[in-house]
């Protein structure tokens, strides 16, 4: 099932969120609508093939993410062996990584992520206050054309647990929370990235972020 947004008059991209049955679909395609893109909220892989880019949205935990994916998570690996750019968003960017805490202290036997940034989310320290919620400033730590021009800026965070890639060089952006965490991750190749904080809710931050997404999945 698809559903078409009303697209920019002169849309710069095309780009699909991904429908999985979780996330803020709506405010996540008015942020793209806003920053150039023409948007279509779909679990359609023919969809996927035929968009400049991907956007997994998310919200809510690990396992029902991962195992409402598992139907289409063939054709998410299959967009990035295309070169496709893939955004994760909160959870989705969760999803990007390899496994979570989340889900196993109940006694449940762990699920795996997508795998595209090998590592693991685990939670906060006990004695914080979670979920971290609010703005909070992002510190680039490396080059990636998502965060052109938000260097210092602050962005909305709602999470109880963070990333931790196997490899340092995968944080592209670090935020500090009584700990300092990666807040913006991406693969070797660069094409695979996601954001720990909701862009759609992140004011003109947020909307500098999705109009880097933009710009990426034109070239």
């Amino acid at each position: 099932m698809s559903t078409v947004s009303e697209p920019p008059e002169e849309a710069l991209a095309s780009v699909v969120v991904v429908d999985y049955g979780l996330g803020n679909l709506r405010s996540v395609t008015r942020g793209l609508e806003r920053a150039g893109a023409a948007v279509e909220i779909t679990d359609d892989p023919d969809a996927f093939e035929a968009a400049d880019g991907i956007v997994l949205p998310g919200v809510g935990a690990f396992r029902e993410g991962v195992e409402n994916a598992d139907p289409i998570r063939e054709d998410l690996l299959a967009a990035v062996d295309r070169g496709q750019p893939l955004f994760g968003i909160c959870l989705g960017m969760q999803m990007l990584l390899t496994s979570s805490e989340e889900g196993t202290t109940d006694g449940e036997s762990a699920v795996e992520g997508l795998d595209l940034v090998p590592g693991t989310n685990v939670r906060f320290a006990e004695g914080q206050k979670v979920p971290h919620m609010g703005w909070n400033e992002l510190s680039v730590e490396r080059d990636h054309p998502l965060v052109e021009g938000v260097d210092g800026e602050y962005a909305y965070f709602v999470h109880s647990y963070y990333a931790v890639p196997d490899d340092e060089g995968a944080t592209v952006a670090t935020t500090d929370y009584e700990r300092e965490f990666p807040s913006i991750v991406a693969n070797e190749a660069g094409t695979v990235f996601g954001t720990q904080f909701h862009p759609e809710k992140s004011g003109e931050t947020g909307l500098q972020i999705l109009r880097n997404f933009v710009d990426i999945c034109r070239e």
